[in-house]
């Protein structure tokens, strides 16, 4: 496709593939999908994701207590103690936290990422009506609204610049992709951004390659951006297309559970191994953490 444009890794060469590796989620029941919960579980994780070739870790936190590993947290003196100990066990890693909250109060996310001083902070950029049904059609759960108003991801940009955390803009659909290139117009920020598709949410973009060559053409060419490919083995080939238009790819636990052949798995590091041999197969190699931060423009 002649059309195709093919982004440069805003300067880096783009032979060079990020990998992220996405370790818990959010509300996956470790007690049937075996995901890490607890400090040592999710450093353990993390180790295992980097030696395998990730480079960042995304990370979500979870309850400590007995039987609500479920559930997420905000306590600062949880996040700091899982936060601390993956960096005592992989001082090289790049932790990026999740800051996705319901509601105008940010106040939780906001005292965890002044907790943990992460180089990376994602950036829920906006709304989505969070749906999936089920094969009769009645609602997997109950409707949810993400609600991401301009004044709340201005409130994250904020905090974010203040305290050198590099936001990564996440987008769920094609209008939140194109209200990115509004936010930098309108000055809530003016460092090239750092985009993540998200695609394979039921009421979100759909983990189709077919659609990469469009959204790229959405992007300035300073853009930096990776693909988060949810759902089995339709991801793999996303992820590929991903790597051949010149993006970074994230994948892990909290985005499938499924290998390329079709086997599940319940290994971090097994993604992000078949995420290498992906990055190798299309001729290109994998970013070390000195690539990495110099892709991504951190201050570490």
């Amino acid at each position: 496709m002649t059309n195709e444009k093919l982004p440069t890794n805003n300067g880096i060469n783009s032979e060079k593939v990020i990998l992220t590796c996405a370790l818990t989620g959010v509300f996956t029941d470790p007690k049937t999908h075996g995901v890490p919960v607890t400090a040592k579980e999710m450093a353990d994780a993390a180790a295992e994701a980097f030696n395998a070739g990730a480079t960042i870790v995304h990370c979500h936190f979870r309850n400590q207590e007995e039987g609500k590993g479920h559930l997420p947290t905000w306590k600062p003196e949880v996040v700091g103690e899982i936060c601390r100990t993956i960096r005592q066990r992989v001082p090289e890693i790049i932790i990026n936290c999740s800051t996705g909250i319901l509601g105008e109060d940010i106040s939780e996310p906001l005292e965890c990422l002044k907790t943990v001083k992460p180089e990376i902070a994602a950036l829920n950029s906006g709304s989505l009506n969070y749906l999936k049904t089920r094969k009769d059609g009645s609602w997997a759960w109950p409707p949810i609204l993400f609600d991401n108003p301009v004044e709340k991801v201005k409130k994250f940009l904020d905090f974010m610049r203040e305290n050198s955390i590099v936001p990564e803009c996440e987008c769920f659909d094609t209008g939140i992709l194109r209200s990115v290139r509004m936010y930098r117009k309108n000055g809530m920020f003016k460092h090239p951004p750092f985009v993540s598709l998200v695609m394979g949410v039921a009421s979100g973009m759909p983990s189709n390659p077919a659609w990469l060559p469009l959204l790229v053409n959405e992007m300035d060419d300073d853009y930096t951006w990776q693909v988060i490919a949810i759902g089995r083995q339709e991801v793999w080939p996303l992820l590929r297309r991903a790597i051949e238009l010149g993006g970074n790819i994230r994948t892990g636990l909290e985005d499938t559970f499924y290998l390329p052949d079709g086997s599940k798995t319940f290994s971090n590091g097994k993604l992000v191994e078949a995420a290498v041999k992906l990055v190798e197969s299309a001729g290109k190699t994998v970013a070390n953490t000195e690539e990495t931060r110099r892709i991504y423009s951190l201050q570490n």
